[in-house]
């Protein structure tokens, strides 16, 4: 008898060995085999941390308290994680050409660990320091954080991960080049995510709806998108079902 979702794998390989232009969205669920946590959901970060500590105004307000929870939760946590074979599925099919950039939820940099290059990080990333009051950059490999709250070598200013905290915009920049990646795409795949993070949930609606992108999804469960927009979908573990759709994509060139 058949596999249903190896039948489904073949057909969405299909569809990607014949786009012009893929771009895969992914969320929370892409990592969790790198042993991160989602954010929300049961066992999500957010039932053990209070999120307030990761608001931008109690940041200001109380920074060492605030980097106490950052170093925690990301230095010590986060950024010690490893790629998985489903970053490391998608680094492949951009290198092999059939992948044209990465939209991603996530502040992990695990895309980048994993060799992916044209990345549109919607929420930032925890690779670089945010000088607060002189809007100077710096790897966080150089910043001491043993003492907190850390601060900027050349003016010295409230230092903070260059990433989306709540109460803030996202970025001109990421937004930009994600949109434009969502208007100019033929085929979309989105991987773990729930479909519940605004605006970042709005990009894969207007793939469907404004691009005429044909969306495959890749989840553990149904998600906000499988019943609205997915054309097709790949119910399992990302690293399993990225690495099968890759086998597949790449068998034919």
């Amino acid at each position: 008898m058949t596999n249903p979702l190896h039948s489904d794998i073949k057909r969405a390989a299909e569809i990607i060995r014949a786009s012009k232009r893929l771009v895969a969205f992914t969320g929370a669920g892409i990592s969790v085999e790198s042993g991160i946590a989602p954010f929300r959901g049961p066992g999500g970060l957010w039932e053990t941390r209070d999120s307030d500590k990761f608001h931008k105004q109690y940041f200001m307000r109380h920074p060492e308290d605030s980097w106490q929870e950052i170093r925690e939760l990301f230095y010590e946590h986060v950024g010690q994680a490893k790629p998985n074979k489903a970053h490391l599925a998608l680094a492949k099919l951009e290198q092999a050409g059939r992948l044209q950039a990465i939209i991603t939820q996530n502040i992990d940099s695990l895309h980048y660990k994993a060799g992916s290059r044209e990345i549109y990080e919607f929420h930032g990333s925890l690779r670089e320091l945010e000088c607060l009051g002189c809007g100077r950059k710096c790897p966080y490999e150089t910043v001491n954080l043993e003492t907190l709250p850390p601060h900027c070598r050349s003016c010295g200013g409230l230092l903070k991960p260059d990433i989306v905290f709540f109460g803030e915009p996202i970025p001109e920049e990421p937004m930009r080049r994600a949109t434009k990646a969502t208007h100019s795409c033929d085929v979309m795949l989105i991987i773990g995510s729930t479909g519940e993070v605004q605006p970042a949930a709005r990009l894969p609606h207007y793939a469907k709806n404004r691009s005429g992108a044909t969306v495959i999804e890749v989840n553990i469960r149904p998600s906000a998108y499988t019943d609205v927009i997915t054309d097709i979908f790949l119910q399992g573990p990302a690293a399993a079902t990225l690495e099968s759709l890759k086998t597949e994509v790449l068998a034919y060139r």
